[in-house]
């Protein structure tokens, strides 16, 4: 039950005085918000503007993380019902959940092939493309088209219906778009294999290219680790069977090499000088309203320091 707030008695004694004060106050702010009020009473309405961020429940795994390790880590259940599975609950298919004007779809296209035509001068939508298929090591030409779209389609590594029975269905909405737009659960591969795999594990399916399927297992120990989901005995074993012929597989991530090399910071900007005015510091630079560079020191024939060139 709410917590009532009861007046104390010394207040409770005023309500004369109470509602002098109140309609004094609202005379002074009718009076007062006079101006404001047409625009009120008028309908306008301010406009808020709200960002839906699309996240993993947790960070991609630490750099230099063997995949084999990583697998040890994540639960092993068996597979939940799908009751409840539609698409829709990992948002409409191929949206822009990174804001750069690109859908995922054509994203991924734009990191896979080669040879790439657009269809219009903005490098987003591929017209046409060479892709070098990894789950079938042959080469695939792309045309976009009726008819010959679907001979490269986009794979979801982790299968969006595999995900739903084991832990997807405890993500938040937002998290499951994230799981479907990830490029590291995406990877352009031939239509006809994609159909092929359909909502497959790797207990149940692997690339025919064998030289890929290490990369493959990894790829979806960390997509599994990333998201909070599980996997089933029959699928752990079967990927720790694959990582067992390749030691040493890391398990992909975006998290920095620590060990390599840092770009320097850039260096701050030079500051606006007016040519010829006095300066303190000898040997400081900066450059003019037109960009020309300028010397804060001393001439033959004028020992004070001025921006020269």
């Amino acid at each position: 039950m709410p917590h009532l707030h009861r007046p104390h008695p010394a207040t409770a004694k005023r309500p004369l005085a109470l509602s002098a004060f109140l309609a004094a106050s609202l005379a002074v702010a009718s009076s007062a918000g006079a101006t404001a009020a047409p625009a009120q009473a008028a309908g306008v309405v301010p406009q808020t503007t709200t960002t839906t961020t699309y996240a993993a429940p947790n960070p991609e795994p630490v750099y230099g993380t063997e995949a084999a390790a990583l697998l040890e880590t994540i639960p092993v259940k068996g597979r939940a019902p799908k009751t409840g599975y539609d698409r829709s609950q990992f948002g409409s298919a191929w949206l822009d959940v990174d804001g750069n004007g690109c859908d995922t779809r054509n994203d991924m296209l734009n990191r896979d092939l080669t040879d790439i035509a657009y269809v219009t001068s903005v490098p987003c939508t591929v017209a046409s493309g060479t892709l070098a298929d990894p789950y079938t090591a042959t080469s695939i030409a792309f045309l976009r088209g009726m008819g010959t779209s679907d001979a490269v389609q986009i794979d979801h590594v982790v299968a969006l219906s595999d995900a739903w029975q084991k832990g997807a269905q405890q993500l938040t909405y937002e998290q499951r778009v994230a799981l479907a737009n990830d490029p590291l659960n995406l990877q352009s591969t031939d239509g006809p294999t994609n159909e092929q795999k359909g909502d497959g594990d790797a207990a149940t399916w692997l690339p025919p290219n064998s030289a890929f399927r290490c990369a493959y297992v990894a790829r979806q120990v960390s997509v599994k680790a990333t998201y909070s989901l599980w996997v089933t005995q029959a699928e752990h074993d079967a990927i720790a069977g694959i990582l067992a012929q390749c030691p040493g597989q890391l398990a992909p991530t975006d998290q920095p090499d620590p060990s390599a090399p840092q770009a320097p910071a850039p260096a701050p900007a030079l500051p606006t000088v007016t040519p010829g005015s006095y300066c303190s510091t000898a040997g400081a630079q900066g450059v003019s309203s037109t960009g020309v560079l300028y010397t804060c020191k001393t001439s033959a024939t004028d020992t004070r320091l001025r921006w020269r060139q």
